[in-house]
């Protein structure tokens, strides 16, 4: 037989076979992984070895933008089916995990560069610190260790750059330890108070290979200090204590044994703004947010009570799983009661701001069943009073809400209360760092846990778009809708274009007013102008059009409800944009800031205030800009 040599055809088979290596390297890879469930397992890459811990870790999307020092990475999760969305900027992916953390309960995830990767991600991190959110971030690091050369890419310092804005980072220096590093960052994220946590990875690493044989964690334990916890049930004990229940986020998974617990002490339940859901709106013991001049109303009057009258208000507030932050409190206008009992699961967060008769360090979860345990003597008689008292206050609130002050476009409490209408009991709303997230605060009624987001405590400006598009993410069948300003629109609009992109239908409600109207309502009061605060007019329609999502827009009160349910029933992306008139409606939490404020002013400070104030008041002064 006679066989002709043909160059081309010799390299086609060359080509064959290179392209064939692979694929049977992973079959063989395959056959090693997974002999024991919830091991990682076999002869893997660096980047395998990533992809099959967090697979491993119940990882559901990665969020994030692929770079050099990555690609490997996110090459082996095509390879190996784990899902990833790309976002538009890093900043969106530390929020969209955040956002997908917050509706889930689980850790969010998101995968970026080194240098500008990590720097771009910062808000969004520092956002889930201090609002203790669950994040797991994989960082591919430049070459380290004999590899290493200066000035490579993107050579910051990671760890450094991220341990400010992190619980912990776990500097990977060997392709070993990548699976336990991982599996680590997964539990140190939801323990205790949960928050994020880095892995730094050199791209080196990535495509180096080792023999792994890694076991899944032990499970973490729980903290629960049984000496205070007994001189918490000796004080709640005294029946002729008046008990308040204060929760926080940390009890948002045990919804229904605080509201079991509520009715056990008889007890008002307030929850701080990221606590919202822990019981909901409707139950007869809940009383809205915060217990201070700065949150609802109820709250504030129940927790408060009537002078003079005996037996009524709070003796004693029960403040599980919360800070007294200065955002939840209003510039720490939180009110002092006789006694305050406070537990949650990271000791440093307690006897801080309040003072505090018992601290406990405990797991809120554990905290509420073990008080649960102990509810013969704990259990006070119903109280109709206070049932009725609530029922009436709540009515008196919502009509106060009712009134319209808007003339000229849509009156922003109207529209919180009409989206809340629409919305489906278990439709998720992300709310951003507008005026009218007070507004929500206060009035959105809240029915099922995990259903109301907001970033409390960093106040990241644009974190509800590329926030809700995580929470779709997570839940494609449930509404979700953000309540987003325009200047905050401005900082993260990019990420409607992922929305489209994904077909994920997120609705992005915009309220409109053409400036930073928070910040004109600071300034104002103290400055008789306004500064750096007008912002230029937009075509939000060619704008939605050029992103590929569709758009709708509202202009007054007339309808209002109908052009809202139009957009939450619309079947993709939409941008609705609210043309919104502030008016003179005032905001309690703004008020509550603003006197405490000027409460600790100096003489000195307040006289140089006034002055400027009263020489503004009769001078001429550039216009408002």
């Amino acid at each position: 037989m006679h066989f002709t040599f043909d160059r081309r055809l010799m390299l086609q088979g060359m080509a064959l076979a290179s392209a064939a290596l692979p694929l049977l390297n992973s079959r063989a890879s395959a056959k090693l992984l997974h002999h024991t469930p919830g091991w990682v397992e076999g002869k893997l890459t660096g980047a395998q070895a990533v992809v099959e811990t967090m697979k491993q870790e119940g990882t559901c999307c990665v969020f994030g933008i692929p770079g050099a020092q990555e690609n490997e990475l996110w090459d082996a999760m095509k390879s190996k089916g784990l899902p990833y969305l790309l976002v538009t900027h890093e900043f969106s992916a530390a929020a969209m995990a955040d956002g997908y953390a917050r509706s889930t309960g689980k850790a969010g995830v998101m995968c970026v560069v080194p240098g500008p990767g990590v720097t771009n991600s910062l808000t969004g991190l520092g956002e889930a610190l201090i609002d203790s959110i669950p994040i797991v971030c994989i960082v591919g690091d430049i070459a380290q260790g004999e590899k290493y050369r200066p000035f490579q890419v993107h050579c910051l310092d990671q760890v450094a750059l991220l341990k400010p804005v992190t619980k912990g980072v776990y500097n990977v220096t060997d392709v070993s330890q990548i699976p336990n590093s991982i599996r680590c960052a997964f539990q140190l994220a939801m323990a205790g108070e949960p928050g994020p946590v880095a892995v730094v990875i050199p791209y080196t690493m990535l495509i180096d290979t080792h023999h792994y044989k890694s076991p899944p964690l032990a499970p973490a334990g729980v903290p629960f200090d049984e000496q205070a916890f007994d001189r918490a049930v000796a004080m709640l004990a005294n029946r002729k204590m008046r008990v308040g229940i204060y929760a926080g986020l940390g009890c948002m998974d045990h919804g229904d044994s605080l509201a079991m617990l509520a009715e056990v002490l008889q007890a008002p339940v307030a929850t701080s703004v990221s606590g919202k859901g822990v019981i909901p709106d409707t139950h007869p013991l809940s009383v809205g947010w915060g217990y201070g001049p700065q949150a609802t109303m109820t709250a504030e009057k129940i927790f408060k009570g009537k002078p003079l009258i005996p037996h009524d208000g709070v003796d004693c507030v029960l403040a599980i799983g919360v800070r007294y932050s200065e955002v939840s409190t209003g510039f720490y206008s939180q009110p002092k009661t006789k006694h305050l009992i406070h537990a949650d699961a990271n000791a440093d967060n307690l006897g801080k701001v309040m003072k505090t008769d018992v601290c406990v360090h405990a797991d809120a979860g554990v905290f509420i069943a073990k008080l649960l345990e102990k509810a013969d003597c704990l259990r006070r008689p119903a109280d109709a009073h206070l049932v009725a008292h609530i029922r009436d206050l709540k009515a008196a609130d919502c009509k106060r809400h009712s009134i319209v002050e808007a003339k000229c476009g849509a009156d922003p409490m109207s529209f919180v209360l009409a989206l809340r209408r629409a919305m489906p009991e278990d439709g998720m709303l992300y709310v951003d760092v507008t005026v009218t997230e007070h507004f929500a605060a206060e009035a959105y009624r809240v029915c099922e846990p995990r259903t109301y987001f907001n970033p409390t405590d960093n106040q990241s400006m644009g974190w509800s778009i590329p926030a809700a598009i995580g929470g779709q993410k997570a839940h494609p069948k449930r509404t979700v809708a953000t309540i987003t300003g325009d200047g905050c629109f401005l900082m993260s609009a990019m990420e409607v274009s992922t929305a489209a992109r994904e077909c994920l239908p997120v609705k992005f409600f915009i309220l409109d007013d053409q400036a930073y109207h928070y910040m004109q309502m600071l300034q104002l009061p103290a400055y008789l102008r306004t500064t750096a605060t007008m912002l230029a007019k937009m075509d939000y329609e060619s704008l939605a059009r050029a992103f590929g999502v569709s758009y709708l827009e509202i202009k007054s009160n007339d309808r209002l409800e109908d052009h809202i349910r139009a957009a939450l029933t619309h079947p993709g992306p939409i941008i609705v944009r609210v043309i919104t008139d502030y008016r003179e409606r005032k905001v309690r939490w703004i008020e509550a800031v603003r006197q405490r404020f000027t409460k600790e002013l100096s003489a000195a400070q307040k006289a140089r205030f006034l002055a400027r104030i009263g020489s503004r008041s009769v001078t001429f002064h550039k216009a408002n800009d």
